[in-house]
C-alpha cells in the first residue's frame, strides 16, 4: 500500500520565502491588469495628494483667512468662500479617487482568485496518484476555501490599504521636511521606535499565523475523515474517541490562532499610543519654539504648527494601518506559500510518444491510421533513428517479467512478478490483503512506474506509451465506486463522453443494469447526488460496471468488482461481465473465489510474491495454498 498519509499539507512554523512569495503573488494578481493597476496607482497619488492638500489647507485657512478676520484686519468673506469651493472640489477629487480604485481593486482581487484557482484545480488534475494516496482530502480542500480566503481579503483589502499608505507616508513626509525639519527628527524619532516594536510584535504573529493555517488544515482533513467515515465510527462506537482526537488538534489550532489573534490585536494599541505620545511631543516642542521666538522660530506660525501636526496624524495613520494591516499581509503569506507550494509540486511524469489512434485494417493485415472512429484502434509507434512510423494492432496482449517494485525506496512490495495475458484471456489475482494484488493492477495502468523489470502492451514497453493512451485502452471497476453529481445517463457516459444515447443503454443493458434504472422515477434522466445517496451498493456497482462497458477496452481489470454486491446481484453482474469480457483481456481481483473459477489463469500471491499459479482445477489438483482455500482449511484475509 501507499506510504502513510500526511496528517497536514504542510507543517512549517515560518514564512520560508516571505519576499518571493509576496512578489509572485504580486506578479500572480497583476498579470493582465497593467492598465487597471496603473489606474488605481494614479488614484492612490490622488488621494495622497488631497491628504497633504488638506493638511496644508489648515495653515492656508488659520494664517490668511482666520487670523485676520480675527485681528480686523480683513473683512470680506467672499475669498473665504471661494477658497472653501476650491477646497472642497479637491476634496471630492479624493473621495472619488478613492471609490476608484476600491472598485478596481475588486475587479482585480476576484480576477485574480479565480485564475488562482483555476491554476490549482489544474494543478489537482495533473498531479500523480500517489499525491492523492499520502494526503489528506481535507488539507488539499484547505487550500482552496482557507487559503484562497486569505488571499482574497489580502488583495482586495490590505494590498491596497498597504499601497495607498506607503504613498501616503512618502508625500507626507516630504511635505513635514517642507514645513519644519526640526518638527520632522521628532517624528522620525517616534516612527522608528513604533517601527522596531512592531517588528518583533508582527515577527511573532507570522509565525503563528503559518501556525494558524496549518493546523486549520489539519482540522479539516480530520472533519473530511469522520464525515466519510461516519458509519464505521458509530458501528464501533468510536464517537468518544473520535471527539478527543478533535478536541487535541482543535486545541492546538486554537492556541495557534489566540497567540497570532493576540500579537495582531495590540500592534494597533501600540502604533496608536505612539502616535499620540508623538503628537502631544510634537505640540510642546513646536509651542516652546514658537514661544522663544527668534531666528530660531523663523517661518513659526499658529497655521504652520497646526498643519505640521495635522501632517503628523496623517503621517502616524498611515503607519499604524501598515502595521495592523501587516497581520492579514502575513497571514495571506503563509496562505500563498501553501497555495505556490501545492501549484509548484511535480506533475505526473509521462515521457510516453507511441499514441491509441483509429485504425482500418485491410485483408492483407496492412494497418492505415485513420480521422474517424472505425472501431478499430492500433498503437501509432514512431521511431527515433528516422525509420518509418509503425501501427500495431491493439490485441490487450500484456506481459510482466521480473518486476519489482515498491511505493518508497527501501520497501519492495512486489518481487519478481511474471505474467502472460493474452488476447482474450481472464487472469485473477487471489491473495490476502497486502498481498499485492491491487498494486499489479496499479502498475499496469501506470499510476505507479516500476522499479525494475518490463511490462509491455502487444510487445510495446508501457513506458513508451502515453498514459492517456494507455488508460484510455483500459477498462477500471473498482471496489470503491464513484458517482457524480448528474444523471445516470451522464454518469454512464462518463467511460465514453461522445457515447450515444443508445450507446449507454446498450451498455447498460450488457451489465444488467438497465432494468432497475427503468424503475427509476425518471429512468436515465434520474439524478443522481452525494455518490449516489438512495441507491444500494450493488446498483452503484452496475453503474460502475456499465461505465466501463460503454467505452468498450481491449483490456478490463476488475478490482473486488463484486465483494460489496449481494448474491442474486452478482449472478446479475456476472453474466453481463461474462459478455463484457469476451475477446477482451481481463484482470480480475477477487475474494469470493466463486468468481475466478473460469479463469484462464489464477495466479496466487503472498508478501508480493507468485507462490502458484494455474486453472481451477490444476490449483486444486497441487493442494496448495489455494486449494486450502477453496477448501476452508484457512480464510483470506
Amino acid at each position: 500500500m501507499p506510504g502513510p498519509m500526511n496528517r497536514g499539507m504542510h507543517g512549517g512554523a515560518t514564512v520560508k520565502h516571505g519576499r518571493k512569495t509576496f512578489l509572485r503573488l504580486f506578479r500572480e494578481v497583476f498579470r493582465g491588469n497593467g492598465l487597471k493597476l496603473a489606474v488605481v496607482v494614479m488614484c492612490i497619488i490622488i488621494s495622497s495628494l488631497v491628504t497633504v492638500f488638506v493638511s496644508n489647507m489648515i495653515e492656508t485657512l488659520i494664517d490668511q483667512y482666520i487670523t485676520p478676520l480675527l485681528t480686523g484686519q480683513m473683512m470680506d468673506f467672499s475669498a473665504l468662500a471661494m477658497a472653501m469651493v476650491r477646497w472642497a472640489v479637491i476634496m471630492l477629487l479624493g473621495v472619488v479617487s478613492v471609490y476608484v480604485y476600491a472598485r478596481i481593486m475588486v475587479t482585480i482581487a476576484q480576477d485574480a482568485l479565480m485564475r488562482i484557482r483555476n491554476s490549482m484545480f489544474e494543478k489537482l488534475e495533473h498531479l500523480p496518484i500517489s499525491y492523492y494516496d499520502q494526503t489528506q482530502h481535507g488539507a488539499t480542500m484547505s487550500l482552496f476555501t482557507n487559503d484562497a480566503d486569505t488571499l482574497q481579503q489580502m488583495i482586495s483589502q490590505s494590498l491596497v490599504g498597504v499601497l495607498s499608505s506607503l504613498l501616503t507616508v512618502v508625500m507626507v513626509f516630504v511635505a513635514m521636511l517642507r514645513n519644519s525639519w526640526k518638527l520632522t527628527i521628532v517624528v522620525v524619532l517616534a516612527t522608528a521606535v513604533m517601527f522596531y516594536i512592531t517588528g518583533v510584535v508582527a515577527k511573532k504573529s507570522g509565525r503563528n499565523f503559518v501556525a494558524q493555517q496549518a493546523n486549520l488544515a489539519r482540522v479539516n482533513g480530520f472533519i473530511e475523515e469522520m464525515i466519510n467515515g461516519s458509519k464505521v465510527v458509530k458501528v464501533f462506537c468510536h464517537e468518544d474517541e473520535s471527539e478527543k482526537d478533535f478536541d487535541a488538534i482543535n486545541e492546538d489550532l486554537c492556541a495557534t490562532m489566540t497567540k497570532a489573534g493576540g500579537y495582531s490585536n495590540v500592534m494597533g494599541p501600540i502604533t496608536m499610543n505612539i502616535g499620540n505620545l508623538q503628537y502631544v511631543v510634537l505640540v510642546f516642542v513646536g509651542s516652546a519654539i514658537c514661544l522663544l521666538g527668534g531666528g530660531f522660530a523663523a517661518g513659526y506660525t499658529v497655521g504652520m504648527l497646526a498643519a505640521f501636526l495635522q501632517l503628523s496624524r496623517s503621517f502616524a495613520n498611515p503607519i499604524s494601518q501598515i502595521s495592523q494591516q501587516a497581520n492579514f499581509v502575513l497571514m495571506a503569506l503563509a496562505g500563498a506559500e501553501r497555495i505556490f507550494e501545492f501549484l509548484d509540486r511535480e506533475n505526473e511524469v509521462d515521457n510516453g510518444y507511441v499514441t491509441l489512434v483509429n485504425c482500418t485494417t485491410t485483408e492483407d493485415g496492412t494497418v492505415t491510421e485513420s480521422e474517424k472512429r472505425t472501431g478499430e484502434w492500433a498503437w501509432r509507434h514512431p521511431h527515433t533513428d528516422g525509420s518509418p512510423v509503425t501501427y500495431t494492432p491493439v490485441r490487450g496482449d500484456i506481459e510482466m517479467h521480473e518486476v519489482d517494485f515498491g511505493y518508497v525506496q527501501d520497501k519492495t512490495v512486489l518481487h519478481d512478478i511474471t505474467l502472460y495475458a493474452k488476447p482474450g484471456q481472464k487472469i485473477a489475482f487471489v491473495g490476502s490483503t497486502g498481498a499485492g494484488k491491487t498494486t499489479i493492477t496499479n502498475l499496469l495502468n501506470r499510476f505507479y512506474d516500476i522499479q525494475d523489470g518490463k511490462i509491455r502492451f502487444d510487445g510495446i514497453n508501457i513506458n513508451k506509451i502515453r498514459k492517456s493512451d494507455l488508460r484510455r485502452s483500459m477498462g477500471m471497476i473498482l471496489q470503491d465506486t464513484h458517482l457524480f453529481s448528474g444523471t445516470i445517463m451522464e454518469n454512464i457516459r462518463f467511460g465514453k463522453l461522445d457515447a450515444t444515447d443508445d450507446e449507454v443503454i446498450a451498455a447498460a443493458k450488457l451489465a444488467n443494469a438497465h432494468d432497475f434504472i427503468m424503475m427509476m422515477p425518471d429512468g436515465y434522466d434520474t439524478m443522481i447526488e452525494n455518490d449516489g445517496e438512495g441507491l444500494s451498493q450493488g446498483q452503484r456497482q452496475l453503474l460502475s460496471i456499465a461505465r466501463a462497458a460503454v467505452c468498450d477496452p481491449p483490456v478490463l481489470v476488475m478490482d473486488e468488482a463484486t465483494s460489496s454486491i449481494d448474491t442474486h446481484t452478482e449472478a446479475l453482474v456476472q453474466s453481463g461481465m461474462d459478455r463484457l469480457m469476451e475477446g477482451r483481456t481481463v484482470f480480475v481481483i477477487a475474494h469470493r473465489l466463486s468468481t475466478v473459477r473460469n479463469s484462464n489463469c489464477i495466479m496466487v500471491l503472498d508478501h508480493g510474491r507468485i507462490i502458484e499459479r494455474g486453472t481451477h482445477d490444476e490449483l486444486l489438483a497441487q493442494k496448495g495454498t489455494y486449494y486450502k482455500l477453496y477448501t476452508g482449511a484457512f480464510e483470506l484475509e
